[in-house]
């Protein structure tokens, strides 16, 4: 099996909070349009692993989610060219990570959070995504 990418995605909480994700059990992440983070929605596959990154109210990552299946067409945007993926709940952080935490960790400075910080769907290196995991308290279950 192929290692997994690592992603973060990002929701308001009172959009879409990942309690909800984890009361729903799954959910289409529809409504991307920005062409970089569709472009990285159609780079995942099922079994990446993506930090749960609660935007604007909270500004911290809260969780982890995991890649159900491949890109498809946005059905909130038929005839347009965006994208889609279905992402199920994996593990709610222990101690959530805030963004100043995150600018404030050297090793960090350069995750995609902080240098494409306007994009909604990014890609993340196995490092930065185990230290967020570390810096919160959490360990994937096995």
């Amino acid at each position: 099996m192929a290692k997994p990418q690592y992603w973060l995605i990002k929701s308001e909480p009172s959009v879409y909070a990942y309690a909800q994700l984890e009361k729903d059990g799954k959910t289409d992440w529809t409504g991307v349009r920005n062409y970089e983070a569709r472009n990285n929605l159609r780079a995942m596959k099922p079994g990446d692993l993506c930090l749960y990154y609660h935007s604007n109210e909270g500004k911290a990552v809260v969780a982890v989610a995991k890649v159900l299946t491949a890109a498809v067409p946005d059905p909130t945007a038929p005839g347009e060219d965006w994208a889609s993926v279905d992402v199920g709940p994996v593990v709610a952080l222990k101690q959530p990570v805030d963004l100043a935490t995150i600018k404030a960790t050297p090793a960090l400075k350069d995750c995609q959070l902080l240098t494409r910080s306007r994009i909604s769907v990014v890609p993340f290196t196995a490092e930065h995504f185990k230290l967020i995991l570390k810096m919160g308290k959490t360990a994937l279950p096995k």
